[in-house]
């Protein structure tokens, strides 16, 4: 757009600046109510292992098939399942515990393509947000452990953030499982070669915040094992 053009249209004068703050102003109500609804939700439900992974995954793909094998040994052993209640890797998590007669949530975001709700989810049982960042405190806030199957940017951004959390043990240390060596791989090298050796950016001691496996029964015995450990007896995050 020309710069003239633009000056023509003055978007920017739409909204006098008091009504932009009115607006913000309410929006705090907003957040609030999707705070609370999500928190009511999630104490009906307890603690849970929030999964992670691609909405894109199909259901004849190998994750989509190892993800409904996890959350099916989660909801035996006792655990909830979270997702983000859409499809692909989402849905294979709800479908898993659902088979299993297990708890399952779906913390739902609206988008304008991609996300919808999957069936295996009870509607009470289904919480729909507007705001990322809300949408992120309920997938922590109960959580016992993380589990990310392959995905995209959505995954990588909910991957680094709990790191980091638990890193700068903002929460307290928690299993962190990585499912699928090949497809981790590159990244994990990146974190030993490049965060670690060559610029120092991280601590050896960070290596050591999460396990990469191919196997549901090494996932389940480190989430497991964790929570033997008496000094790790679960609270709600934050």
């Amino acid at each position: 757009m020309a710069l003239e053009e633009f000056k023509k249209k003055k978007p920017y004068r739409d909204k006098t600046w008091t009504q932009i703050n009115a607006s913000n102003s309410w929006s705090i109500f907003r957040i609030m109510g999707e705070f609370v609804d999500a928190y009511e939700t999630m104490n009906r439900i307890g603690p849970c292992i929030s999964i992670f992974g691609s909405a894109r995954t199909k259901p004849t793909n190998k994750y989509y098939k190892l993800t409904v094998q996890l959350a099916e040994r989660l909801a035996e052993e006792g655990y909830g399942v979270i997702t983000g209640g859409g499809p692909g890797i989402m849905e294979a998590g709800n479908k898993g515990a659902f088979q299993k007669k297990g708890k399952s949530v779906g913390l739902n975001i609206d988008l304008p393509h991609e996300q919808y709700n999957n069936k295996y989810i009870d509607q009470d049982k289904l919480i729909n947000f507007n705001y990322f960042f809300v949408r992120k405190v309920a997938f922590v806030k109960y959580a016992q452990g993380f589990v990310y199957m392959p995905g995209g940017f959505g995954t990588m951004d909910e991957l680094f953030e709990i790191l980091t959390l638990v890193q700068t043990r903002k929460i307290d240390r928690i299993p962190i499982v990585l499912m699928g060596k090949s497809y981790w791989k590159g990244l994990i090298q990146w974190f030993e070669k490049e965060l670690l050796v060559k610029q120092r950016n991280i601590s050896e001691e960070d290596l050591k915040l999460y396990l990469v496996t191919d196997d549901v029964e090494e996932a389940i015995a480190y989430i497991d094992s964790f929570y033997e450990d008496t000094s790790h007896e679960f609270k709600p995050n934050f």
